[in-house]
């Protein structure tokens, strides 16, 4: 076994213990029967990586790309809803409503399967490829075995993997002709996180709370850490890990002990555990302290609008979004992609906050971007 698989299977075994040993038959997320779409559109399937729909971040980036962008609909009351035009607008950041028209829906009927357990993944996606949909995805890196399996049972299903490479015996990327995998380059948007937050930061601590210590989120904490030395030399970086992606509980303790450590920023990396140190800053706000949080993969603003900063936004939604394009239009392709800051794969969300220096500060953060992108500045890894 690959060291990628060992740890990949830690991770399963860890997560498996923290959500219960039962396992629960997969679910489908059905659509309402008023707003069933025609039965002539095509199927298309979505497994969920754990902490599934509302966790505002991983999973609900692919859901926004796959319900609302692809198949113009919102999930509402346990079903589907027709979306407005509006709706759709809405959902879109600031760098890509110049793009509107480019995501109009595509005509097909999402089907959506949670993943309670870990064990559910492999079963879900086979699940998908009996159904007959036309493209089976898998979010999130602990994904990556159970769609290579699934892939090489069901040659002519193409499917997509967000967040890893598939990987062989050794540890190396490969590839299969029915499988687009996409990696993005995590460490470039946390790097800008980290610049801000080292210009933001009025105590010289800044602290990020982690999830599970494994290579996808020490990149999270490599670019971070980067970014503040980068703005802030002088200033502490506490990190702290919870071992988790799916306790709110955990994570907002975790927050709340960063912060009375007289920590005035936090970087939440943690799925789930992260909405949980978002509450905790939320609450540290509400009682009158001057402390941010930036979130990752989805904006969470609308969560604590006067506590999030911004966040590194991962372009989930619109990698899935662009998949079922392409598979739409018969130009879906195996093969790897890696995704930057030069690609739109990595952004920034809006800084919406006002603070000292704020001007300043977002000029210096958008340098910083622009000198990624062309090259000139490397981004450390772990």
């Amino acid at each position: 076994m690959s060291p990628r698989r060992r740890i990949v299977s830690l991770v399963l075994c860890l997560l498996a213990a923290s959500t219960g040993c039962k396992k629960e038959q997969p679910a489908a997320t059905p659509p309402a029967s008023d707003a069933r779409p025609s039965s002539d559109k095509p199927t298309v399937g979505l497994v969920l990586g754990l902490g599934g729909r509302g966790d505002h971040a991983f999973n609900d980036s692919a859901l926004r790309g796959l319900e609302l962008w692809a198949a113009g609909v919102k999930y509402e009351k346990g079903g589907y809803q027709q979306a407005s035009s509006s709706e759709r607008r809405s959902s879109l950041e600031p760098d890509l409503t110049a793009r509107a028209q480019e995501l109009d829906p595509l005509g097909i009927t999402p089907v959506v399967l949670q993943s309670r357990v870990a064990e559910d993944y492999e079963p879900n996606l086979q699940l998908l490829a009996e159904q007959q949909v036309s493209l089976a995805m898998g979010v999130g890196f602990m994904l990556e075995n159970a769609v290579e399996q699934v892939a090489r049972r069901n040659p002519k299903l193409p499917f997509l993997l967000v967040d890893s490479p598939l990987l062989d015996a050794q540890g190396r990327a490969l590839s299969l002709p029915n499988v687009r995998t996409v990696i993005f380059r995590e460490e470039e948007g946390c790097f800008l996180a980290g610049a801000l937050a080292g210009l933001v930061t009025k105590t010289g601590r800044v602290g990020m709370v982690g999830g599970m210590r494994i290579p996808l989120v020490q990149r999270y904490e490599a670019g971070f850490r980067a970014g503040v030395a980068a703005t802030n030399p002088k200033a502490t970086v506490l990190v702290n890990y919870t071992g988790s992606f799916t306790d709110f509980a955990l994570g907002k303790q975790v927050g709340q002990d960063l912060l009375l450590k007289n920590t005035d920023v936090l970087f939440a990396a943690a799925g789930v555990d992260g909405l949980g140190a978002i509450q905790a800053v939320k609450e540290a706000r509400e009682a009158g302290r001057s402390v941010y949080v930036i979130g990752v993969d989805s904006d969470p603003s609308h969560l604590a609008p006067q506590a999030v900063l911004s966040a590194v936004l991962k372009r989930v939604d619109l990698v899935v979004y662009e998949a079922i394009r392409d598979q739409r239009q018969g130009r879906l392709q195996g093969g790897n992609l890696s995704l930057g800051l030069r690609e739109g794969g990595i952004a920034l969300a809006p800084v919406r906050l006002d603070f000292p220096g704020r001007q300043d500060a977002l000029r210096t953060v958008d340098a910083l971007r622009a000198r990624i992108i062309s090259g000139e500045l490397k981004v450390p890894l772990p």
